[in-house]
């Protein structure tokens, strides 16, 4: 009898099950608090860091620090040394759903060769620059669309992606309200 090959995208499925069942049976520990610091450095330019959070009932350090800097490209009379906060939005999307993608599929054993996205927002700028009160300084939509190469049918794909989507934090931050609260101390 042969042994079925397993799937190999690199996610270790058995501790994130081992996770989520210790966390059902210990919801307190479920709560997490995601931190980042950010330095205005000059005009429209600014320098954040990533390096701890709060989870499993007490902070956790990474080993790494993590660093963005964020400004505005020329044409915006800017310096252009960093990508745009907006476009930190869209990475955080696309990396989110990407990154779900590849749990799910090593969740249903099916071997992935590649993925790629490429994701779009439109936004009209007439509501950042004040032009016109009645339109959202947000994104009016984003676009993601995947290539993906893998050992399944169109079908499979498709509800992974869709099971990616449903379970994609990022993805629930764009198409939620969520309460800002911004305090200067």
């Amino acid at each position: 009898m042969a042994s079925e090959v397993q799937a190999n995208n690199g996610v270790n499925v058995e501790a994130l099950l081992g996770a989520r069942e210790a966390l059902t049976n210990a919801p307190e520990a479920a709560q997490f608090k995601w931190r980042a610091a950010c330095e205005w450095k000059d005009g429209t330019h600014s320098h954040s860091s990533v390096e701890s959070f709060y989870g499993l009932g007490e902070d956790q350090h990474r080993k790494t620090t993590f660093t963005f800097d964020a400004d505005h490209p020329e044409v915006f009379a800017s310096q252009d040394k960093g990508a745009t906060p907006v476009e930190y939005v869209l990475v955080g999307l696309a990396s989110c759903l990407t990154a779900g993608i590849a749990a799910v599929a090593q969740n249903r054993n099916i071997q992935l060769k590649s993925v790629k996205a490429t994701i779009e927002g439109d936004m009209d700028l007439a509501g950042i620059l004040g032009i016109d009160s009645d339109v959202r300084n947000g994104f009016s939509g984003i676009t993601v669309k995947y290539n993906i190469d893998a050992d399944a049918k169109r079908e499979d794909i498709e509800a992974i992606v869709a099971q990616s989507q449903k379970r994609s934090a990022v993805y629930d931050i764009v198409t939620n309200p969520t309460n800002v609260t911004v305090v200067v101390n």
